[in-house]
């Protein structure tokens, strides 16, 4: 296992047609060439993913999403104009050269570009874009630091673009539109409200609708190997069970950890996924979590909150 910062020696391992760890402000991704259904495959393998879950193109530049999809709405221009580059996947009718496999058969591609500056600069050095899921098993928590990557992943790759932590900490928020609305599949770094106030228009929550299959949609995800049971946002609690314990959401004298430092949800967000792995090391059979306040980032904490918590 090579863990680099050596962007050159990233490209050299994708050109070959092999898997990476990638740095995002968001997540780190299982990265490969995005066009190529036999680099595909092996993600979808390695994750142990469904092939109804279709993978997020990654670009380096905004024009490239030309090449990737056609029929634009104006109201994608905008949000691209807005966030990008940042924690926004665009959910476009797709072009031909896009695989199906990448799209899991549908007419339509999940596209972002991230704001990572390692990951920018591999994408702006490639002839293809980059499927990037997050490096870690399906439906198992995220990783958001190169040796989370390496401790998920370790027997599977060869090679990690160290980025230090992720920025974030929270997958991107996925949007689609159909017809004259906006509608939110996931979401993610950037809150609805952020959208809905660059566009002057309401957005159609889609995220919880189980006949749909985008990233992140899953009723069981981001999912540790402990038991989860979240507590409503400012509700006391004490654990009672030697073996159970309580994280609040800020630092409070009678919890075992706290979700964010300082009580924003900028921390909570970057902070969650590396508390819930740490957590699984711990001997704890039971984990109470204060759900995070309904403002900024944390209604994405709190669908995230939900998804782990939900019994197998």
């Amino acid at each position: 296992m090579v863990i680099s910062q050596n962007i050159e020696l990233a490209k050299k391992n994708l050109d070959s047609g092999k898997l990476i760890g990638l740095p995002t402000e968001t997540v780190y991704g299982l990265a490969g060439n995005a066009l190529d259904p036999d680099v595909i495959l092996n993600i979808y393998e390695i994750k142990k993913r469904p092939f109804f879950n279709p993978l997020i193109a990654h670009i380096g530049e905004k024009g490239q999403i030309n090449n990737l999809c056609i029929n634009i709405p104006d109201a994608a221009h905008v949000l691209i104009d807005e966030f990008w580059p940042g924690p926004l996947t665009l959910i476009l009718e797709k072009s031909e050269i896009v695989p199906h496999l990448l799209t899991s058969g549908s007419n339509k591609i999940a596209v972002r570009l991230p704001s990572h500056p390692m990951a920018i600069k591999l994408l702006q050095s490639l002839k293809y874009p980059l499927a990037a899921p997050s490096a870690n098993p399906f439906q198992y928590v995220s990783p958001t630091s190169a040796q989370h990557v390496i401790d998920q992943l370790g027997k599977s790759i060869s090679f990690v673009l160290d980025g230090g932590p992720c920025s974030i900490g929270i997958e991107s928020t996925i949007i689609g539109f159909n017809n004259n609305e906006v509608e939110v599949y996931r979401l993610g770094g950037i809150p609805v409200k952020a959208i809905e106030k660059i566009l002057k228009t309401k957005t159609k929550p889609m995220f919880m609708d189980k006949k749909l299959t985008y990233p992140g949609q899953g009723k069981k995800h981001y999912s540790p190997k402990k038991k989860i049971f979240c507590i409503s946002h400012g509700e006391s609690f004490k654990a009672e069970k030697s073996k159970s314990i309580f994280i609040s959401w800020k630092p409070d004298s009678k919890s075992f950890d706290s979700i964010s430092l300082d009580g924003s949800t900028r921390s909570g967000a970057s902070r969650l996924f590396s508390i819930l792995r740490r957590l699984d090391a711990t001997e704890f059979e039971e984990i109470y979590i204060e759900r995070a306040p309904n403002r900024g980032l944390g209604p994405a904490i709190n669908d995230r909150l939900t998804r782990a918590s939900h019994p197998s």
